[in-house]
């Protein structure tokens, strides 16, 4: 038995099994039903074998009864684009099949033309229904004056007939809406998401870079007076600045395959187009952390596996959000980071010790890049997007997460990311 489910789907089906024409002024699946009704009612064993309203007597096949077969067949065809149209023409059809006294099998077509106006119908759906109850009141009179019965219950009945079909297609009008309804609600969050997506990626390649080059330069506004350092510390800033725009390079190649650099060109060189981060990555970033001025302790355990799926990447993006939180909210202040390769997970730990508590907090004491509490008041509290973005690459791996303050008033990031899954 089928599904009322189904109904929709086995509809579209038959639409789809005949060509569209002219169009999309023609539906097919309608046409051919129509042109299906019309060749069966000119079938001989089929006359006077349709509907049969108020009781009046069969007549035989005339060229009037060509036309009502053919007004109630051929409007189907433009059902779905003219669905008031074809139910008038059908109707009209039906009423002159039924007084006439044809009866022939073309009267399936008013419930077919009620499914389509109750499907398809747009506007003036209330004033339709109220036009054709009230046509319905004379055509009844009509019926029982011809018919010479007493004919009145079996015209109410038909009337709650009626309504059936165009309840179906009511229906089949708001399953259909909330179809589209669904798929819209699909389509924004999918356009949610790959906006956080890229929004994230951008983050994780670009504050980075960024920042360093920002800690750089506001060193380097404090080295006049030392050539030497001060052209060490231009030199980073420009080194920062080419990687930031090498691994812009490889980001804008994931979005967009087709522009710019071949597949596979400068592979290594950056971490926005690359799957897994090359190794000795983590001491690259470590080393550029250590340029602008934040004294880094790393610390690389185990041996990587053969296949980690993405839980590398993951945990160069952990490395790389919490060296930036350190360079903007606690620049100078001794920072550790230890990494272990084990069997089945790489183990993160990132901490960074409280504001203020060393000696090369002051702007003399260290390199170009301890540049004291003035250049640090120049920072913004971050928007939190990066270690949110880091948590949900952690728990799509199903590895554990955390981030807070310590006891000595530091912050640890801590993360188990599984390795071996599938990048």
């Amino acid at each position: 038995m089928i599904s009322p489910r189904r109904v929709p789907e086995l509809w579209r089906r038959l639409e789809a099994t005949v060509p569209r024409l002219s169009h999309g002024y023609l539906s097919a699946g309608y046409l051919a039903l129509g042109l299906l009704l019309f060749a069966g009612s000119l079938v001989p064993a089929l006359h006077s074998h349709g509907t049969q309203l108020g009781g009046l007597p069969a007549r035989p096949f005339d060229a009037l009864a060509i036309v009502a077969v053919a007004l109630q067949c051929l409007p189907l065809a433009v059902c779905r684009r003219w669905p008031l149209v074809c139910l008038t023409l059908v109707s009209a059809g039906f009423v002159l099949d039924q007084l006439r006294g044809y009866h022939t099998f073309a009267g399936t077509g008013l419930a077919v033309a009620l499914v389509g106006a109750g499907s398809w119908l747009e506007r003036y759906r209330r004033a339709t229904v109220l036009v054709l109850s009230a046509a319905y009141v004379p055509l009844s009179v009509a019926f029982h004056l011809l018919g010479g019965g007493e004919v009145l219950s079996e015209i109410v009945t038909f009337y709650l007939v009626l309504a059936l079909p165009w309840g179906i297609g009511a229906w089949m009008r708001a399953n259909r809406a909330a179809e589209a309804e669904r798929r819209r609600r699909v389509a924004e969050d999918t356009l949610v998401a790959e906006r956080t997506r890229i929004a994230s990626e951008l983050h994780d390649v670009v504050t980075h870079h960024v920042t360093a080059m920002v800690v750089q330069a506001e060193a380097a506004r404090y080295l006049t007076a030392a050539p030497g350092r001060l052209d060490q510390a231009l030199t980073a800033v420009t080194d920062t600045g080419r990687r930031a725009i090498t691994d812009l390079r490889h980001l804008l190649d994931l979005l967009d395959p087709g522009h710019g650099t071949p597949a596979g060109a400068g592979a290594g060189a950056g971490v926005g187009g690359a799957t897994v981060p090359p190794v000795g990555r983590l001491l690259t970033l470590v080393e550029q952390t250590r340029r602008a001025g934040q004294p880094v302790e790393f610390t690389e355990e185990g041996t990587p596996a053969e296949s980690t799926g993405s839980a590398d990447l993951v945990a160069y993006r952990l490395v790389q959000e919490a060296l930036t939180n350190a360079l903007k909210h606690a620049h100078g202040s001794r920072t550790s980071v230890r990494v272990r390769h084990g069997a089945k997970e790489i183990s993160v730990e990132v901490g960074t010790e409280a504001p203020g508590t060393g000696a090369h907090r002051t702007r003399d004491a260290d390199g170009p890049g301890s540049v004291g509490p003035r250049a640090r008041a120049g920072f913004l509290a971050g928007s939190g997007r990066g270690l949110a973005g880091v948590r949900e690459r952690v728990d799509v791996l199903g590895g554990e997460f955390s981030a807070g303050p310590t006891d000595d008033g530091g912050w640890l990031v801590r993360a188990h990311i599984p390795s071996g899954s599938p990048s």
